[in-house]
């Protein structure tokens, strides 16, 4: 039991905010990151098999020469599709792909800000040297007949030390998130709010437009992370900053119900705000 409690320990790692507070996430362990790749793997490989049916039908009254060049666009079409399915979906607000949110794991920066662009890119198109390089050139050379059992073995070992980095490094980082500077961490399918209008100590908070003013989209997403966690000390560490920042006093029993007025009624405005395209990426845009 003691061993197990330590391995627990052992994966909670402090990610503090830019507001200072603590929000002490939890690693995915590489077992379920790794189902969760071969989740969205075959999401990809799906969909790139209707691209090649479609293609075959297209190319299906051509000859071989006509064909080449409808061949080379099937290829790019295939390299875009694998990487721009991870970085569309990671660079979303749930900063996950359809394989991660099955299984209930995330990408967040280890800086505790807001995942960046830039980040999910660099990520992903590590993947592309880490794994899909090496496989693509084995499958290349067997297609055209020239792959050999020493070529074979270098792409296999290449993929597989690069597979098996995350167990050798005690945040269970990818290079790609080496570089990157992001961690997969755990996030839990919990309820965040149910309609606020039915929570009594909600509705007895009340903001101004100005006190809603004060921040954006990146705050609301990490407020959604702190309400998602229910940690007593993180709820009251950020209710006392946010109420420091827009002029109001929050007794700690209060913090909850004022993070989640807060929330509800600052979530309506930024979705009134981007159907009129005035979109806020964070508090310090004006």
């Amino acid at each position: 039991m003691a061993t197990v409690r330590r391995a627990a320990v052992s994966t909670i790692r402090p990610l503090i905010t830019p507001e200072g507070v603590d929000l002490r996430i939890k690693l995915a362990d590489a077992g379920t990151r790794a189902a969760a790749f071969l989740l969205d793997f075959v999401i990809i490989v799906v969909a790139a098999i209707v691209i090649t049916i479609v293609a075959l039908l297209g190319v299906g009254g051509l000859g071989g020469e006509e064909a080449q060049p409808l061949f080379v666009v099937w290829i790019i079409l295939i390299f875009f599709l694998r990487n721009a399915y991870f970085i569309v979906f990671e660079a979303g607000r749930r900063a996950a792909t359809p394989g991660k949110r099955m299984l209930g794991i995330r990408v967040a920066s280890r800086s505790g800000a807001g995942l960046s662009v830039d980040q999910v890119i660099a990520r992903n198109l590590m993947r592309e040297i880490e794994i899909f390089l090496p496989l693509s050139i084995i499958l290349g050379r067997s297609e055209m007949g020239l792959a050999d059992t020493l070529s074979t073995i270098f792409g296999l070992v290449w993929t597989l030390l690069f597979a098996l980095f995350p167990l050798f490094n005690r945040d269970r980082m990818r290079i790609g998130d080496l570089l990157a500077g992001t961690w997969v961490v755990e996030a839990p399918k919990l309820a965040l709010v149910e309609d606020l209008s039915q929570r009594q100590n909600a509705r007895a908070f009340r903001f101004t437009q100005a006190q809603l003013d004060a921040y954006g989209i990146a705050e609301l997403h990490k407020l959604e992370e702190v309400l998602r966690r229910d940690d007593y000390f993180a709820l009251k560490a950020v209710a006392e900053t946010i109420g420091r920042k827009i002029g109001m006093t929050i007794e700690p029993v209060d913090s909850r119900a004022f993070l989640t007025a807060y929330y509800g009624e600052l979530r309506a405005q930024l979705e009134r705000k981007l159907l009129l395209g005035n979109r806020k990426a964070d508090k310090y845009q004006r």
